[in-house]
């Protein structure tokens, strides 16, 4: 696997993440369903560089209840447990199956923020991803309904 097809499945793993655990201004995110929906990335960044808007414009992360599906290169799916501010995503099919990443999360402006460790053996102390490469941020917005 090249370095550029790696980086497209962690970034892919990442977006799951972020999408599974936020939603609703001012709420817990431990609300029942506030999670669930179609969620779409704004911005990402990985080990402190900006990714661009091309590499994640088609990525579609769905939530319900505990459930993800992140549609990027590939379909992903999995489950979320969470706290109010970490959370701990678990692959279940497609490129991150066995996988465990571990990320924090926020909740502000209408917009969802997860940052990822993509080792998974420790939380992120910040939202921000310069102090290590596998650390991968997104922030998403949630997707109207047409």
């Amino acid at each position: 696997m090249t370095n550029e097809t790696g980086m497209k499945y962690t970034i892919s793993a990442l977006v799951l993440f972020l999408g599974l655990h936020c939603a609703g201004t001012d709420r817990s995110a431990m609300e029942p369903g506030i999670l669930n929906g179609t969620w779409v990335p704004i911005r990402q960044e990985l080990g402190g560089k900006a990714l661009p808007a091309a590499v994640f414009a088609t990525q579609r992360l769905v939530i319900l209840d505990s459930v993800y599906t992140l549609t990027a290169e590939s379909v992903d799916r999995g489950v979320v447990t969470y706290t109010e501010k970490s959370m701990d995503i678990y692959g279940k099919e497609g490129v991150n199956a066995g996988k465990h990443f571990t990320a924090i999360y926020a909740y502000a402006d209408e917009q969802l923020t997860v940052c990822y460790n993509l080792r998974g053996d420790r939380y992120p102390e910040g939202f921000e991803t310069g102090s290590s490469p596998l650390l991968f941020l997104s922030v998403f917005r949630k997707e109207s309904a047409q």
